[in-house]
């Protein structure tokens, strides 16, 4: 397995809770970026102060991370080994999506530092929803182009969750997880 993974996709893909099973499988140390760019109350952390808290990260020889943001995207890109792009059509992350933000306005279970979602910031004009939809062709495109560029990193474009989990098996009946060419659509 790769030391250094990103793990990209849209919003409601499933990057962070696969993230967590490859850590849990490859004992990668993980880190949710949501933990590191937002603080309690939905407060946004500064761009200075998030580039300085992923720079620290990716200094390090080995780590996964469940996103990457574009105000500090070269920063993971320079150190990545290996990129697990979650390349799904938009009615299955935006399912996905619209399941997990009804269940945790409900359940007001906490998502990161403390923060909880709720129906007022669902229905609101910033809302992960329509966040969704605004980065939704942007995120597809730029994990096409990576996979496409021979001079980045490894990059496993997983098309489906069959796929996801067949890739997630394959780390734990080996403990590599290793594609057999340097460019896999799954």
């Amino acid at each position: 397995m790769a030391d250094r993974v990103l793990i990209y996709g849209v919003t409601g893909s499933g990057k962070t809770t696969l993230a967590q099973q490859v850590a849990e499988r490859t004992g990668l140390p993980f880190h949710g970026v949501d933990d590191l760019t937002w603080e309690p109350g939905w407060i946004g952390v500064p761009p200075a102060e998030q580039r300085r808290r992923i720079a620290t990260i990716c200094a390090g020889e080995r780590w996964i991370l469940d996103s990457g943001y574009s105000r500090w995207i070269d920063l993971v890109l320079a150190r990545t080994d290996l990129i697990v792009a979650l390349d799904y059509p938009r009615w299955r992350s935006l399912v996905r999506l619209l399941r997990r933000t009804l269940a945790r306005a409900i359940s007001q279970r906490p998502v990161c530092n403390g923060n909880t979602e709720t129906f007022r910031q669902m229905l609101s004009p910033d809302s992960i929803l329509v966040w969704h939809f605004r980065s939704f062709a942007r995120k597809r495109a730029r994990m096409r182009a990576w996979a496409a560029d021979p001079q980045g990193p490894a990059v496993i474009r997983l098309r489906s969750p069959a796929a996801t989990r067949s890739w997630l098996a394959s780390l734990q009946s080996t403990g590599t997880g290793s594609p057999s060419a340097d460019r896999a659509s799954i």
